[in-house]
Formats: C-alpha cells, structure tokens, sequence
C-alpha cells in the first residue's frame, strides 16, 4: 500500500505532544505580512499531509471499486435541496452530490485540503483569503466550475440560505479577483480566524442551474453538483439512490483516492428504529450504527450474526464526547434560580440508569469536551484561565476552578440518599419547602413541576426514570410524547420546560458555539440556544476563544467556556458511548486505520 506521506504519525493525546497537535489559531504563515499560495490550511500551525501526499492515511488507496451499499435511516424527507430552511433533506446530498472549495482532512483537527480550489492563500491575520479553482473541476452536466458559481453561491447562501451560512457569510465585506480562475474574499473587522477555513467549506453551487428563483425551491428534482455522485432515483419519505460518476472530475485527487468506492449507494428509509432493526436482521440493508446498549449487548443474537455473515465492530474516536443532556429553559420562572438547576442535577441516578437501562454500556459526561485536551473535568484552571474569568467574579464555582465539573455520584441502589439531601438543601436556598408531598415556593404557593418534551421511546423511558426520581422529592413532572414535526416546531420556538439534546463536540469548536450559547443567540428562533443562555462571562470565552492566537489560548480558553457553562447549570449531563458500535453484513469491508474523528463510509468497499 502506497504511503499516504513521509513519516505519518497517527493523531494522539499525549501531554508531552499536546502543543504539536491540538487545535489553536496560530498564524498559518509565520513572519510574513502574505503567504505564499499552499495546498491546505490548518487552524493551527502548517497542515499534516505535504503537498504530494498520495492518499488520506485511513483511507484504503487499493479499494476496489463497484458493488452497492444499502444504508438504512429512520425518517422522512421530502427535498433534494440540503441548503434552504424549507422541507427535510435526503441524507447524503451535502456530500455526495455537492462540494466545498476544500476538503476537510478527517485525521486532524481542522485543516482542509484542495477540491475545487487547488491552492490557497492568506495573509498571517486572515483578514482575507484567495482561493484559485482547480480548472479540471466541472458540475455533472459537463459545465466547468467557474469564479462566477463561486460569488453566485456566496450571494445566495448568504440572503437565502440556512441561518448559519447567513450568519458567516455575511462576514465577507468584499471580493476581489486578482487572476480569471482566483476569488479573494475580504472579511470585516470582528477578527474571526476561522472564517478562511469555513468559506474553504462553503459549498459550490451552479450558477447556470440555480438562478433565477430555483434555488428557494424544495423539490425532488435530481440536482445537478460537482460531486463523486448524482442521484439515480429519489422517492420521498422512502429511497434515495445514488450512482457513482465514472466522469468525476476529481476522482484522482488525493484526498478523494480510496473513498467513493461503490458503485450504488442506497439510503432506505424507515419509520423508526425497530423496524429499521429489523429490516436489517433480514438483509435489506447492510451496515447498521448502533446506539442502543441494550440491543447491542443483547439483540445481535440472531443466526446471521452467529453464523459470521455480520461482524459487530467497535470503531474508537479520538474527539470531544459532546453534550447529551437534559436542557433546561431558562426563560422558564421554574429554571430561572440556577440553585433549583442544581437541585434537579443532584437527583438524576446516573449509577441506576446505567446499570438498570444500558448494561452499563455508558460513560458519565462531565464536560462539554470529555475525552480530549480541551475539558476541565479533573484539570485545574490555570492562570490564563484565572486571568480571562477574574472579570467575571461567580461565573465559575470554586469547586470547578479547582478539578472541573464533578457529578454527583450514587450507590446505584435507586435511593440516592446523598443526592436528594443536597437537592432539598439547595431548594430550600431557593424558598423551596415540601407541603403535603409537594415541593412548593413558600413565598408564592406554587409547586415546582414541569413538562419534558420527548420524541422517541428511548427519550421517555429515561424521562420517565428520571420522573420517578423527581417525585421522591415532592416535584411533580409531566412527559409529553410528540410527532417529529410537533417536536422540530416546539424546540425551534423554544415552547418547552425541559427537552433532551446533544451537542456534538469537535476539536475544533469556534463560531458554532455561538449559535448554542451565544445571548444575541438567546431568542432568535431557529438557534441552537435551547437553554436561552444570556451570560457576559459565557459570551467573553467565547471571543477568547475565536480570538485565540497561540495554541495554549486556545486550549485554556475552551476550557474557561467549559467552566462557565458547567457552573451555570443550563443542562443535567447524561452520558456518552465510548466507542461507535457497528454491525455490518460481511461483504462490506473497512479500511485498516480509523479516522480521529470515526469510521467513514466513504472509505468502504464492497467484496461479494
């Protein structure tokens, strides 16, 4: 097998190396007011792979091509169009069918490589970035990818796209072009040094298709983009099919050698998880990602399994654990006293749940980036971290700038003695007595109780578990089951108490958080801020944080954001599975090396 590079070290967390690999935004050209045009661009320090790299390391560059994967997901969709608020895209579209300038290389923190932009340049304070198109590059119908479907889709995405694209596009105050087939974009003063990188991922649009009007529209017409695939079929709710293109401009690029291996890539569509289990036991479709404990320690007893024809695979991730939790709705009078937040945190029965629901399967989350460099669970603030959050005095607890957010810790008996003791101690802080078996406010008269909002049957069995826990304590709570649509509405108008969500976390968190924590963030419908967060001290980590120039700022300063956001009780941490759990039917094979970030299907092959 041919080396992707010269002396390829697979990404690791080890302390003495830390400075060498971590994300941070250090200068991508030293001592120099320009650079000089590069092949990639790392967030930090100069990119993994040299310029004549011949592969992605945990690709398979041998990978025979043809064959058909069946992919099955649960859902419904009823648009080919990824990039508009409007309708439920199909899976696959965003990168299948269409692609960014750059490609992201998935064995580093953020560092992107050239796709339809063969070079790229900036000077040491991104203030601006050149992008020059690869000429080879051209959309399914033949047409050649041009400067001009590069400004049409900045134009486009900017007034009518998703709300995160019109947040970072609007950053771009003018473009340039200083060569026919170059684009030079110029950004405002905020200082945000990860917009190079992420105009480097905007997705190319063509011009000649999508103009006049069509772009708005949610249709199941077949798009045409400059991707490895086009779409053979669609129907919705049901089916997608994809087919590989044997005229794919960049198939020889070497960040696409050995992915885009089959020939039909089919993505069924199931109602929910158990009849897509199901589906899956009989053959209908062929690699299964697996999240629930239960039926991984005990369902995949079946013959296929026994007999070898599946093989359960293990992939390890080397990225944050992200957040799943239990939010709470600060703009809720019942969650307003973060002493009430804490309460409830207390009594959830991490030890129970684990053992008694997930054969215990699970992890206990106890930072926003567990599992990596960037948490302080059990890591002391440092003076950087002291410095940025002095300004800020009781935005971070004491017991959090000493080891990071510690959760509460049971027997696993289901009594939680200890846990309910400091629950009713900090509800009494907050003017909380037990009445006649309720928790009530002495100075109103009104009980504590609420409503959490659930979409699937794993959401409300847990809520229900943890219900049972609450009302040992005098708190009454609701659980209200509803359709995807209802649930999508309600979460998007922020019209709940209490909602389950995850927060996927990279090593690379920039201008996405401020969509989660962000104030302006805060009632602006559509946002990710679920817990309506409105926090100066949370708002300035994370400026620190894109401000960072050195890699321990950056480091330090995520972590000051952990602090601040774990000490704030917006959200219950749950838990999160340590390894990706995978059942495949055996004529789907996998590379060797897994990816930092996980197994990709991309990299697959088929052998009959």
């Amino acid at each position: 097998m041919a080396k992707p590079f010269k002396q390829h070290q697979k990404w690791t967390f080890v302390p003495a190396v830390v400075a060498g690999v971590v994300l941070s935004f250090a200068a991508f050209a030293l001592n120099k007011a320009e650079a000089a045009p590069a092949h990639g661009v790392a967030m930090h320090g100069e990119p993994l792979y040299p310029a004549d790299f011949t592969h992605y390391a945990y690709t398979n560059p041998q990978a025979p091509k043809g064959g058909t994967l069946r992919l099955g997901t649960t859902g419904t969709f009823d648009s080919l169009n990824p990039f508009i608020v409007k309708g439920r895209p199909g899976q696959g579209m965003r990168g299948l069918v269409f692609e960014s300038l750059m490609d992201r290389s998935q064995d580093e923190a953020f560092t992107l490589y050239g796709l339809i932009a063969q070079s790229v340049d900036m000077p040491e304070d991104r203030s601006r970035v050149t992008f020059k198109l690869n000429p080879a590059a051209k959309f399914s119908d033949g047409t050649p990818v041009t400067v001009e479907d590069v400004i049409f889709t900045w134009e486009t995405l900017k007034e009518k796209g998703k709300p995160f694209h019109r947040s970072y596009y609007s950053k771009v105050v003018k473009i340039e072009r200083p060569e026919a087939n170059a684009i030079t974009f110029i950004f405002n003063e905020e200082g945000d040094r990860e917009i190079p990188l992420i105009m480097g991922l905007m997705p190319i649009l063509p011009k000649h298709i999508f103009k006049d009007g069509v772009f708005e529209n949610a249709s199941l017409e077949a798009p045409i983009g400059s991707g490895p695939y086009r779409v053979k079929k669609a129907e919705a709710g049901a089916q997608i099919i994809y087919e590989r293109r044997e005229d794919y401009w960049g198939k020889d690029l070497a960040v696409n050698v050995g992915r885009h291996n089959v020939d039909e890539l089919i993505y069924d569509y199931y109602l929910d998880s158990n009849a897509a289990f199901e589906a899956f036991k009989k053959g209908l479709y062929d690699m299964r990602a697996e999240s629930d404990p239960t039926r991984w320690a005990t369902g995949y007893d079946f013959p296929a399994v026994k007999d070898g024809r599946i093989r359960k695979q293990n992939f390890v991730k080397q990225v944050p654990s992200g957040m799943k939790a239990m939010v709470f709705n600060t703009r809720r009078p019942q969650f307003e006293d973060k002493q009430v937040r804490e309460a409830l945190s207390h009594l959830f029965d991490f030890e129970w749940v684990n053992k008694n629901l997930y054969y215990n399967a699970y992890t206990r989350t106890q930072s926003f980036y567990d599992g990596s460099v960037l948490g302080s669970h059990n890591k002391p603030a440092n003076e950087y971290e002291t410095a940025l959050l002095a300004k800020f005095p009781g935005a971070v607890s004491p017991q959090i700038m000493a080891k990071g957010y510690q959760a509460s810790k049971t027997k696993g008996d289901g009594r939680n003695r200890a846990g309910r003791r400091a629950a009713t101690k900090l509800l009494a802080k907050a003017g909380y007595e037990v009445v006649d078996g309720r928790m009530v406010h002495t100075a109103t008269q009104t009980p504590l109780t609420f409503e959490i909002l659930v979409v699937s049957s794993d959401e409300e069995r847990l809520a229900l578990n943890f219900k049972n826990m609450l009302e040992k304590t005098g708190i009454s709570v609701t659980i209200r089951n509803v359709d995807s649509s209802q649930y999508q509405q309600r979460r998007q108008t922020f019209d709940f108490d209490m909602v389950f969500n995850f927060w996927y976390a990279s090593l690379s968190p920039g201008n996405e958080q401020l969509h989660r924590w962000g104030s302006a963030a805060a009632n602006q419908e559509g946002s990710f801020n679920y817990a309506g967060t409105q926090s100066p001290a949370v708002d300035a980590m994370m400026n620190a944080m894109l401000a960072a120039r050195t890699n321990d700022e950056f480091v330090h300063s995520v972590r000051a954001l952990d602090r601040v956001l774990l000490s704030g009780a917006y959200v219950i941490p749950l838990f999160y599975q340590p390894d990706q759990w995978v059942a495949v039917w055996d004529k789907v094979k996998t590379p060797a090396t897994t990816s930092v970030y996980g197994y990709k299907t991309d990299t697959w092959w088929i052998e009959e």
